[in-house]
């Protein structure tokens, strides 16, 4: 499949070291809101929409994890960047370890927020892909899956940032989110994590009900030299629930260069 010219938005000195922001499915890349401002005085912050997703392209499905990958290789070319740190969350950060593994001379440091090497029920996300397709829309499943995204607490307390982050859900194309599934359920990197030469930070919500912390840890126990955090009171859109140690995270570990 061909690449696509993935929508995105770069904010901070453009001579500051690269950083890609990958987002979860169903998800644009207004996500990344509460990183932005403290990132971007460390870095050049670039977040993007997936294919499919946001104002990026909706090419026919199904898609592949690799299809993703060469989207993001593609939008490092076109922006004249040879290498980048690279921190996703979820599907976003599957495409980091599809990227660190297939393109290591690409990536520089890698966080990976709630997050899998392979998918959790591979036919949970193939009968995901031909609901949202019979629907023509997301919308018939956005309540289901919003609700994994946050604890009952935090959606109580905050109705409108889960409402807001609903509505993402619902607009995302019904093609760009069913091929997104598809990617997930073809997903297996398991054998290719100690490959990684990348040095990695995985943030795990210790209430993510989609991705448990055990693929978190499964990750980090593969990678050399991994570092795994796990939050509490964070389910699996932790960046958004527990916005600023996430943010106090990946900042640090884009600080850390020295040590490297």
């Amino acid at each position: 499949m061909r690449t696509v010219e993935l929508h995105h938005e770069a904010v901070g000195e453009e001579r500051s070291p690269p950083l890609l922001l990958g987002g979860s499915l169903g998800t644009t890349l207004a996500m990344w809101e509460p990183q932005v401002p403290t990132l971007a005085a460390r870095a050049r912050a670039i977040r993007f929409d997936h294919r499919g997703h946001g104002a990026s392209p909706v090419p026919s499905g199904p898609y592949a994890i690799a299809d993703l990958g060469n989207d993001v290789i593609a939008l490092l070319d076109r922006l004249a960047i040879a290498r980048a740190s690279y921190c996703g969350l979820s599907i976003g950060g599957m495409v980091g370890l599809w990227l660190a593994t297939h393109a290591p001379e690409r990536i520089d440091r890698l966080v990976l927020i709630c997050t899998s090497a392979h998918p959790a029920s591979a036919a949970d996300y193939a009968e995901r892909a031909a609901s949202v397709r019979e629907a023509g829309t997301p919308e018939a499943i956005a309540d289901t899956v919003v609700a994994r995204w946050f604890t009952p607490g935090f959606a109580r307390e905050h109705p409108d940032v889960v409402a807001h982050h609903r509505a993402m859900i619902a607009a995302t194309p019904a093609e760009g989110y069913a091929g997104c599934c598809e990617a997930i359920a073809d997903l297996d990197l398991r054998s290719v994590l100690a490959d990684i030469r990348a040095r990695t930070l995985v943030i795990a919500g210790a209430e993510d009900s989609a991705l448990p912390p055990a693929h978190g840890r499964a990750i980090a126990d593969a990678i050399t030299g991994a570092r795994l955090e796990v939050l509490d009171h964070a389910a699996h859109l932790a960046s958004v629930e527990q916005a600023a140690a996430v943010t106090m995270l990946i900042a640090d570990h884009l600080d850390s260069r020295e040590a490297a």
